[in-house]
């Protein structure tokens, strides 16, 4: 695998697996926009970002000359043989493949799911609380979402760690290591393999029994290498950024005491404060590979190159957000870019709404009072997904 050398010129040679980039990504973005709407590096057999919210919007609408059949920038292009509808689709395959994903998470279906969801909040709070401190990434927001998507899938909510390593992998551990990416996409489709054998035979209400009775356009049942694509999809894009964005939202109310304050205070401001939360603490950068020549705010792009199209420094862009850089949890107008724009807008932005407004709820009501702990460290995920992996908390006041 390629070495992966520090950045001494982020304009012309840029590398979002750069331990500066994970640590602090805001002014990299800031001196990137500076610079250019698009700008490339050569590593990951070559990339182009763009750095302003418009950049970001062209390229997620013109689905002609960027392809989503690779949505992560690596350092490999093996050929494609594992795909993930509808994330990984095009059109004219990727509307019906997400018209089958829409109906489990519309607004009616997420109300059902709410009280499990809160209740893992609790059950969770219940292990640590008495402790008068926890690592929160550890303990709390990594499993939030894992125990809701097993909830919905019909899966045992105990086979979390499994999910957790596989995702670790996938997303993290893989962009440099094919041979790790490859065992986790394969160790993930035996297991869901195994759970549609045992539906065959015993039919069950859950999500993976409905994509199994799904059919596709032409009327016949999608098939299982089509539903074992999108459990794949359904665990990845739904764990492992929903645990990001609540671990972001609990790291910035502790070190801005006057936030947390408020929202104790003004409970009924938490959905406008999760919406700033998602916007400036977006977690997820997707990625587009060029497939034809044409130009995005006035740069040339070329085909053979992939696109790390960064939502989050789209939503920092101080053209399209007034005060990009401030973080105001009563902002008004606030047409983040956190899901994605364009067609592959995220199916689950309603459960991750939903799981985030309800692991703050249920964490200010028992634990209004709490900040890092000066003698631990936060550190944060590499790659695709940024958020907190270590978040070191004491409860209560400061003494």
């Amino acid at each position: 695998m390629p070495e992966h050398p520090p950045v001494n010129d982020w304009v012309n040679d840029f590398d979002h697996t750069d331990p500066r980039w994970t640590e602090n990504p805001f002014p990299i973005w800031e001196e990137l926009r500076a610079a250019s709407p698009v700008v490339h590096t050569a590593r990951f057999l070559g990339c182009y970002m763009p750095t302003t919210y418009q950049a970001v919007k062209e390229i997620a609408y013109d689905t002609e000359h960027f392809s989503s059949r690779r949505v992560i920038v690596r350092d490999v292009r093996p050929e494609i043989t594992a795909k993930a509808p509808p994330i990984t689709s095009d059109p004219p395959e990727h509307k019906p493949a997400k018209q089958l994903l829409l109906p489990p998470f519309t607004p009616d279906a997420m109300k059902k799911l709410e009280p499990r969801v809160r209740a893992i909040c609790n059950e969770l709070i219940d292990e640590f609380i008495a402790d008068g401190h926890c690592d929160a990434a550890a303990r709390y927001t990594k499993h939030i979402p894992v125990r809701a998507i097993a909830h919905m899938l019909g899966i045992p909510e105990k086979d979390g760690d499994l999910f957790i390593k596989w995702i670790h992998e996938i997303l993290e551990l893989g962009i440099k290591d094919d041979a790790i990416l490859m065992r986790a996409v394969q160790e993930m489709t035996g297991y869901f393999a195994a759970h549609l054998e045992a539906r065959r035979k015993n039919p069950t209400d859950d999500l993976i029994t409905t994509l199994m009775n799904a059919k596709g356009p032409d009327g016949q049942p999608i098939g299982d290498v089509h539903v074992l694509g999108s459990l794949r999809l359904l665990l990845i894009a739904g764990i492992d950024t929903t645990w990001s964005a609540i671990g972001s939202s609990l790291w910035h109310l502790a070190k801005t005491p006057a936030d947390r304050e408020r929202l104790v205070r003004e409970p009924e401001l938490i959905p406008t404060a999760i919406e700033e939360f998602l916007r400036a603490y977006s977690p997820v950068t997707m990625a587009r590979e060029v497939m034809k020549e044409t130009t995005i705010s006035g740069c040339p792009v070329k085909p053979n190159n992939m696109v790390l199209l960064s939502f989050p420094a789209a939503n920092r862009d101080p053209a399209m957000f007034p005060d990009a850089d401030k973080v105001m949890i009563d902002r008004k107008e606030n047409r983040h870019a956190a899901f994605g724009l364009g067609i592959h807008r995220c199916v689950g932005s309603n459960l991750a709404r939903m799981e985030m407004q309800a692991a703050i709820e249920e964490w200010l009501k028992r634990i209004p009072e709490f900040r890092l702990d000066p003698a631990g460290k936060v550190s944060w995920s590499e790659g695709t997904v940024r958020g907190p992996r270590a978040l070191p908390v004491l409860f209560g006041k400061a003494g």
